[in-house]
């Protein structure tokens, strides 16, 4: 599929700066719990499936048409999980992140192996990695749980690399940005989770 994409360097140009400004729009209002970051989120996921798309980055492409579907999801979500118009966060038990870290792991090698006979991705482990994990940390912040954006700066951060690699530099930009966020995300999450009455 990326091979029979072809865009010009202005149409890319474009859409890594639709890409990047709603990318950046999405994680500020879900950081401050405004549930408007699931409509910008849905036309950044859109934008990055064709970066993605043709870079030679194919799991990333379908993780990114995931994402519109999970704007969706999260948009319900967090209108039911609000008290007082304010959401509401929650915390997922340390066990089941270690049960759902083993299970992601072995479908990552899965897919990696998967991937690197025909040669359709560039980082066929990496790819796989922030693919599956980044799956767990959408439905995660879907549900309004703080442990999402732990989880984000860890692919965030593997994103830099992977996009950088692949020369797609706002992609890695606004990877760098999401990282970054995501450390204040989890620290005001943290804060309101504290008001609730919640231990974190």
């Amino acid at each position: 599929m990326a091979n029979t994409l072809t865009w010009s360097e202005a149409a890319l140009g474009a859409v890594n700066v639709l890409a990047l400004a709603t990318g950046v729009g999405y994680a500020v209002l879900a950081a401050r719990r405004n549930r408007l970051c699931w409509i910008v989120g849905a036309v950044s996921s859109v934008a990055s499936v064709v970066l993605a798309a043709t870079s030679k980055l194919p799991l990333l492409a379908g993780l990114y048409v995931f994402y519109v579907g999970m704007s969706v999801y999260g948009w319900a979500s967090w209108k039911r999980g609000t008290s007082d118009d304010e959401l509401l966060v929650g915390v997922w038990p340390l066990g089941w992140h270690l049960g759902a870290a083993l299970v992601l792991i072995a479908l990552s090698l899965v897919t990696a192996h998967w991937l690197r006979p025909g040669d359709a991705s560039a980082w066929p482990l990496l790819e796989s990695v922030t693919t599956w994990f980044s799956l767990l940390a959408t439905w995660l912040a879907a549900r309004a749980r703080l442990e999402n954006w732990l989880y984000w700066v860890v692919i965030n951060a593997l994103s830099v690399f992977i996009f950088f690699a692949q020369k797609v530099w706002g992609m890695a930009l606004l990877s760098v940005l999401l990282a970054v966020i995501a450390v204040g995300g989890f620290l005001d999450w943290r804060r309101r989770l504290r008001l609730q009455g919640a231990p974190a």
